[in-house]
């Protein structure tokens, strides 16, 4: 039997992780659970953030859903609540940060931005990772919700307010000596193209997704599960949301995440 992954996002987002992942290691099993109800989560608080993840824990749990490994494939809740969720479940948890240290190594103008929702910007978390990794270079913080939304939209409609967009960046106000911009929400990869477009192609746009995916496959290889075994049981995608979607673009089935509090301590 193929190793379980499931894909946990607040949104649509994550799936940008999950291709990744789906490209590296073809043959698991794969389940997508989006907490649409909360969206997004760069707008909630810290123990919000918490409490649906613990959520997700007991639903996992509740459901016998067998799952062998957990992908956070959001940046607020990663930098937000993972260790606080990972003292709840034996379950191996990776997250998703922003890639501060190879947009470091990368940037030839000493000059890189985060663009990130707010809850990311503010993190304790990410000010550590540019304390540790970018030292030697001026790093701008930006951050927005509209973008997370604008990606939302795009994704179940095909359709893409560009006048929006480029709203919303001129608003942000984008330091023109940065080369090198980091997507820290995973929601942001797509819109990818659109935004490179506005800058021109001048700026190198970078995610975390190719190094989660890696990061899964050496986990998974270190727990001797089964990631590269063909299997004629392999259950189709499953994606769980917690909230009506835009379309029905996806086959989602609706769930509900019951309050943490029954089951943890916070």
């Amino acid at each position: 039997m193929s190793a379980h992954i499931m894909v946990f996002d607040s949104g649509i987002g994550g799936t940008t992780v999950l291709e990744h992942i789906k490209q590296s290691i073809p043959n698991a099993q794969y389940s997508y659970f989006m907490d649409n109800a909360f969206l997004p989560y760069g707008a909630q608080s810290q123990q919000t953030i918490i409490n649906r993840l613990c959520s997700l824990i007991h639903f996992i749990k509740a459901n016998t859903l067998d799952v062998d490994l957990i992908v956070i494939a959001c940046n607020t809740a990663s930098t937000s609540a993972l260790s606080a969720v990972r003292q709840v479940t034996d379950i191996p948890i990776v997250g998703v940060v922003p890639a501060i240290k190879p947009a470091a190594e990368l940037t030839r103008s000493n000059h890189i931005g985060l663009l990130a929702t707010p809850a990311t910007v503010a993190s304790s978390y990410t000010k550590t990772l540019i304390a540790e990794h970018a030292r030697n270079v001026i790093v701008n913080l930006y951050s927005s919700v509209e973008l997370v939304t604008l990606a939302e939209q795009h994704f179940f409609t095909d359709y893409l307010d560009t006048n929006k967009l480029h709203q919303v960046l001129d608003g942000l106000n984008i330091d023109k000596a940065i080369d090198v911009l980091v997507l820290g929400c995973t929601h942001f990869p797509i819109l990818v193209d659109p935004i490179s477009q506005y800058f021109e192609g001048n700026v190198k746009l970078l995610d975390s997704g190719v190094a989660i995916a890696n990061r899964v496959n050496y986990l998974l290889n270190q727990l001797n599960l089964c990631v590269n075994k063909r299997t004629d049981i392999k259950k189709p995608l499953q994606y769980y949301a917690t909230a009506d979607v835009f379309s029905n673009k996806l086959a989602v089935k609706l769930v509900t995440l019951t309050d943490p509090s029954q089951y943890v301590e916070h």
